[in-house]
């Protein structure tokens, strides 16, 4: 069979992606009716806060709608409302959900780092974000004030003819599950985005050139020194503040996810790339099942969930979900590995070890003879209603040791009783101490956040490759 040459693969994914842009850019005629919204946006808040008395610096349109980078029907419109950098952080606040209220239809209250609002205006979902007018972006006051800063960065560097590459780049991520920097996706931020296509020129370039990274990527540009944590996955410098990684919030398992369907897409191209089909979710009966096929055990953890926005709230969860499965290892499980779930009302998190239940003895180690308190060890263990199986005797290595009955054994009853002091995030501490409990999976009825939770765990598959059933054989 005559394999494909170089020129006739690029063909083919020039192709695929023409007919992708079809599905994904954003019709003209939406592009001329946003840029009139736009204007009369920014023309209403400046009208609105001279009316008021409201210290309003300046109001910009920022992001994906303002340089039509946005996917068809996937967008909102960002309004920054931005004020004297000297105006208290209360009042900030204040002012700028009063300017939003008077601008915006039906207003509704969020959270981020501070509260904004989201309403419409002429047809289309604004949200509408109090911020400082800075000058330097190095020294920002609010996480939003280097955003005009990114537009004007972006508006000079960003080709009209990168517009489409910019569409092509979150599609694809989109499809992986990997575009988005909220806590929750711990992906690639729009931003992000963009930059990689000015940095490489095209979606085809990100992707030829991610074939060959290695974590962590490194793309600083020399003389930069963004602050970066040990974890991280990429380290790509603000090109408007050099001292911070514009990728902080991409995790490793996004990155590698990228760099893993990157080199696919490059070697076969397709439009399922693009476009996955959805995986089937496995049903609760399918997962007990696989647990029996797999002969090991499933616990579940449930704890209620705490008033919070999911950017604070998303962390606090996988630290808890490592926390279980640290604290379960740490009383001699073997476990295999642990999943996370954010329900409505509630936090779960599971986890499969190799048994429900450990030895009856365990073996409890002593100091070698010669120090000061092996006579006491011994004594311990000597006592008449000491729990001893075994011993007191001298292991291999020359320390002493004692074989001792194991008071709980069984696994969901060891976690229950440990949660109120484990390293929980720092809001679910007081949830865990109230309404929390670890049960068996076969003790349990199903539920839409279980059945995720279960998929999580022992239906992990990795995009557009086969994937094994649990009854496979080799």
């Amino acid at each position: 069979m005559t394999k494909p040459t170089v020129a006739s693969n690029q063909a083919s994914q020039d192709s695929i992606e023409r007919e992708v842009l079809l599905r994904i850019a954003p019709d003209p005629t939406l592009l001329v009716r946003l840029a009139e919204v736009r204007e009369h946006l920014v023309r209403r808040a400046s009208t609105e806060s001279n009316r008021r008395g409201i210290p309003l610096r300046r109001a910009l349109v920022a992001g994906s709608a303002a340089r039509g980078t946005f996917l068809h029907e996937r967008f909102d419109i960002d309004l920054f409302l931005l004020f004297p950098p000297d105006l208290p952080r209360e009042r900030l606040e204040t002012e700028g959900l009063r300017l939003a209220e008077a601008i915006l239809e039906s207003p509704e209250k969020h959270y981020a780092e501070h509260p904004y609002l989201r309403g419409r205006f002429e047809g289309f979902t604004v949200e509408a974000v109090p911020g400082y007018a800075i000058e330097d972006p190095s020294h920002p006051l609010t996480a939003v004030d280097r955003t005009p800063f990114h537009q004007e960065y972006l508006a000079a560097h960003l080709a009209a003819e990168q517009v489409d590459q910019v569409r092509l780049t979150k599609q694809f991520l989109r499809a992986l599950g990997v575009y988005g920097s909220e806590a929750r996706t711990a992906g690639f931020s729009g931003y992000l985005v963009e930059l990689l296509i000015v940095r490489f020129g095209s979606f085809a370039k990100v992707l030829e050139s991610a074939e060959s990274w290695r974590l962590p990527v490194r793309l600083a540009t020399p003389g930069s020194r963004p602050a970066v944590p040990d974890d991280v996955a990429m380290i790509l410098d603000d090109p408007v503040d050099p001292h911070r990684n514009v990728a902080t919030a991409l995790s490793a398992e996004s990155l590698a996810r990228f760099i893993l369907a990157a080199r696919e897409y490059v070697r076969t191209p397709s439009v399922s790339a693009f476009f996955p089909i959805p995986g089937v979710r496995i049903s609760i009966g399918e997962a007990k099942a696989r647990v029996a096929a797999r002969g090991t055990h499933v616990a579940i953890v449930r704890l209620p969930r705490p008033s919070l926005v999911d950017d604070i709230l998303y962390p606090q969860l996988r630290k808890t979900e490592r926390s279980v499965g640290g604290e379960a290892a740490r009383l001699g499980f073997e476990v295999l590995g642990t999943s996370s779930v954010a329900g409505v009302a509630d936090l779960w998190v599971a986890l499969e070890t190799s048994t429900p239940v450990l030895p009856r003895v365990r073996v409890q180690d002593g100091p070698p003879p010669g120090l000061a308190h092996a006579d006491a060890f011994l004594a311990k263990w000597t006592a008449p209603d000491a729990p001893v199986l075994q011993g007191p005797y001298l292991r291999p290595d020359g320390k002493l040791a004692v074989d001792v009955a194991r008071e709980e054994g069984q696994l969901e009853a060891l976690l229950t009783l440990a949660l109120p002091t484990m390293a929980l995030g720092r809001d679910l501490r007081e949830a865990a101490k109230s309404g929390v409990w670890a049960r068996p999976l076969d003790a349990l009825d199903a539920s839409p956040e279980l059945s995720e939770l279960l998929d999580r765990l022992l239906n992990k598959r990795l995009p557009g490759l086969p994937q094994r059933s649990a009854g496979a054989s080799r």
